[in-house]
């Protein structure tokens, strides 16, 4: 099969660019030939307001590479990893002009959310969710503190919508989770049009012995992330127990407070992905502390991957990876004092804890490997490619300007 893989990477790097990283490369092991079309944030300081807004409601230059390159390539299909906001969803129009089917994985909520997280002011918002306009988000100035960016995001998502793009140009779309599916659905994408499949680990990390006598976080440092929620759980506990946090974000003069405060507190900032897995292996525990509605929860299943139980947030998709009292347990999000309540029940259960560490990996095994996740993928590869959404051609009309 071959396929054209589309992704607009990140500033920084994180879990949406190694996830893509991760599929094209399966793919390519199983045989498939895959090109790749990407743009990089990295550009956005060299554009000006003006053009940017422009290209991220429609980007012209993105539909004639993805046309040009279709024309000079027959590919079976285009696998859109991420459009925002460089290459735009006029990238659709370039694979249905073409005649090619579009599949597109969506790891955040960016057709519902104008910042894609459903989230503001340190809680979970769904002010947006279901309006073809957009407007609580340009009100709370919500995509980066910014009224006149969540105003150009807000005109993407509006347009689009009127354009009937999101029903009418994407054959299929990918969600990671059944939370993030039925809210797709909530936001009137046709259920028809949504599958689930999960992320992967690739290669699987060993599994650790679970005897570092430490509990750990990895991940982005900030309010969504819960990790206010989390270092103010660890000034509750009586209990020694060390945590680690390895990651950095908006919040890391929080943490390097707590650290200071504390001598149980260990911020290591960003770590290469092997060491980070033998710091998970090694731990008693994973803390998942988020309190916005996550599409995943890679770092939770990783952690499964290193036979390490998880005690996480019961919110979002996170909800569905942990199946409580066999591979981990829940708390309230965003509540310390359950959380602290939670850490002290695993300290007092050890026994318990050590016999989880079989179960998770297990978990992990059934139904998170690369072996797994392929024969998923082909499956809606291959549905894909027989049944295509049937499009008019009028449809194409837009492009011609």
């Amino acid at each position: 099969m071959r396929i054209l893989s589309v992704h607009n990477s990140y500033q920084i790097r994180g879990g949406e660019d190694e996830s893509c990283q991760l599929e094209e490369n399966l793919l390519r092991e199983m045989g498939h030939e895959v090109d790749t079309y990407e743009e990089s944030n990295h550009s956005l300081k060299d554009i000006k307001p003006i053009p940017l807004a422009l290209r991220t409601i429609w980007s012209k230059s993105s539909y004639q590479i993805v046309k040009q390159k279709l024309q000079r390539k027959k590919y079976d299909l285009i696998h859109v990893q991420n459009f925002f906001p460089l290459i735009s969803p006029s990238i659709y129009y370039a694979a249905k002009s073409e005649g090619v089917p579009v599949v597109q994985t969506l790891r955040n909520y960016r057709l519902l959310c104008p910042n894609a997280l459903f989230f503001r002011d340190g809680q979970v918002c769904e002010d947006c969710l279901g309006k073809s306009i957009p407007y609580p988000g340009i009100v709370n100035s919500c995509y980066r503190n910014s009224r006149s960016a969540t105003t150009v995001t807000a005109a993407m998502l509006s347009t689009h919508q009127a354009m009937g793009t999101w029903k009418k140009m994407v054959d299929k779309y990918i969600t990671l989770t059944n939370f993030a599916r039925n809210k797709l659905i909530e936001g009137g994408i046709p259920s028809s049009q949504i599958t689930v499949k999960p992320n992967f680990v690739h290669p699987s990390p060993s599994v650790g012995s679970g005897n570092g006598g430490y509990a750990l976080y990895v991940g982005r440092l900030s309010v969504e992330k819960g990790v206010d929620t989390l270092l103010q759980t660890w000034e509750k506990l009586d209990y020694p127990i060390p945590l680690k946090i390895v990651g950095d974000g908006p919040l890391d003069t929080m943490v390097k407070a707590a650290c200071q405060k504390s001598e149980r507190i260990d911020w290591l900032g960003r770590r290469p992905m092997p060491e980070v897995h033998e710091l998970m292996g090694e731990a008693m525990f994973l803390v998942f502390p988020s309190k916005w509605y996550e599409t995943f929860g890679r770092v939770a299943v990783e952690a499964f991957a290193t036979g390490t139980p998880v005690i996480a947030s019961r919110i979002g998709a996170i909800a569905e990876l942990i199946d409580s009292g066999r591979t981990g347990v829940y708390f309230q999000p965003g509540d310390s004092q359950d959380l602290a309540d939670k850490v002290r029940w695993a300290l007092n259960n050890r026994d318990l804890l050590t016999a989880m560490r079989q179960e998770v990996r297990r978990e992990f095994d059934n139904k998170y490997t690369a072996r797994a996740n392929y024969q998923r993928i082909k499956e809606i590869y291959e549905q894909v490619l027989q049944h295509p959404i049937d499009n008019p051609v009028e449809l194409f009309a837009p492009t011609a300007k």
